[in-house]
């Protein structure tokens, strides 16, 4: 019998997470809310593609977040101004994509408006992909912590920085690749910027 699948929630997800969330919508889904935070992870980072190669873009969170601070409680750190750093990097890298003019009202309130939890922030910014990607996917969030699951496939350390992986998607053009080259498996964004109502066909 196929299992259904426990993801865990990353800011502004790879392509590789959406491909989990694609092959697993109709057995059923469960994003992790209820994990002790990890660091080093993509819960609070990502990677795009920028003029002079990969770039990595990290959520700052408050001091004293640690592997005894439930990921639900985690702060975000507003002190510096990250929000700013980051919606000009969004701009600097897409704003010659084909589709960047057409979804940046959607992503804009994301980085003038103060969030402050992590999770909220990521999940909110997750609803809003899935309906640009209009990729219809129902999921819950867990109850409690399962340290093991046996009906589901854990997916929750599966794709992180430090571990590489095999996922390789579908090649599509990428506005600095004459450059750079091609950048694979990097924030969901890069793929819908540049391909726009095409982007789910390239998981």
């Amino acid at each position: 019998m196929e299992k259904g699948a426990v993801l865990p929630l990353f800011y502004l997800p790879n392509v590789e997470f959406f491909k989990n969330l694609y092959q697993y919508k109709d057995l059923g889904l469960f994003i992790e809310k209820q994990e002790h935070y990890p660091k080093q992870t993509f819960r609070n980072r990502t990677s795009i593609a920028g003029p002079n190669g990969q770039l990595d873009l990290t959520v700052p969170v408050q001091k004293g977040s640690n592997a005894r601070t439930a990921f639900k409680d985690v702060r975000i750190s507003n002190e510096d101004k990250w929000q700013r750093i980051h919606w000009l990097s969004l701009e600097t890298s897409y704003r010659s994509s084909a589709y960047f003019e057409f979804y940046e009202d959607a992503f804009a309130p994301f980085y003038h408006k103060k969030y402050d939890f992590l999770f909220d922030y990521n999940l909110e910014l997750l609803q809003v992909i899935l309906k640009l990607l209009k990729m219809p996917v129902a999921f819950e969030l867990t109850k409690t912590y399962e340290k093991e699951y046996e009906n589901f496939t854990d997916l929750r350390s599966a794709i992180t920085p430090n571990k590489g992986s095999d996922y390789q998607n579908k090649k599509y053009f990428q506005v600095f690749e004459d450059r750079n080259g091609y950048i694979n498996n990097i924030s969901i964004v890069d793929l819908l910027f540049n391909q726009g109502p095409q982007a789910v066909r390239f998981f």
